[in-house]
């Protein structure tokens, strides 16, 4: 069985490098530092998950859900919000796009992997 492929999507290149270590014995990994970038990105490939930050410069994590949500090709592709935001109001907006999950930085390993492949399992 092939390799299930993630996007992750965050500005911090720390961050980038740490979810890139956390998943690549599992998973094929993609880094992008930017929602521009990830936009870009799954018009080439088509992740069978994607991570996403909430705070990025230019395009919010959000604003790149309602973008992928939109199009015929990623509309059905999963979103995990993986952030450091934490006020209610900006969570209820982001759950209101109906990701399959939100995730609190800083996450562990084991938290990541089981979450990232319970959503994997549904698809």
């Amino acid at each position: 069985m092939d390799q299930k492929h993630i996007l992750v999507v965050d500005d911090d290149v720390n961050m980038l490098k740490l979810l890139r270590m956390f998943l690549q014995d599992t998973y094929k990994v993609s880094v992008v530092d930017s929602g521009k970038l990830a936009l870009d990105f799954v018009t080439k490939h088509t992740p069978d998950l994607i991570l996403l930050d909430y705070m990025m410069p230019l395009f919010d994590g959000p604003h790149v859900m309602e973008i992928l949500r939109k199009r015929e090709e990623t509309r059905h592709v999963p979103i995990l919000f993986l952030t450091s935001v934490s006020e209610r109001d900006k969570i209820l907006k982001c759950l209101a796009l109906n990701p399959q999950g939100y995730l609190i930085k800083p996450i562990s390993q084991e938290e990541l992997k089981a979450r990232v492949a319970e959503v994997l399992s549904k698809t």
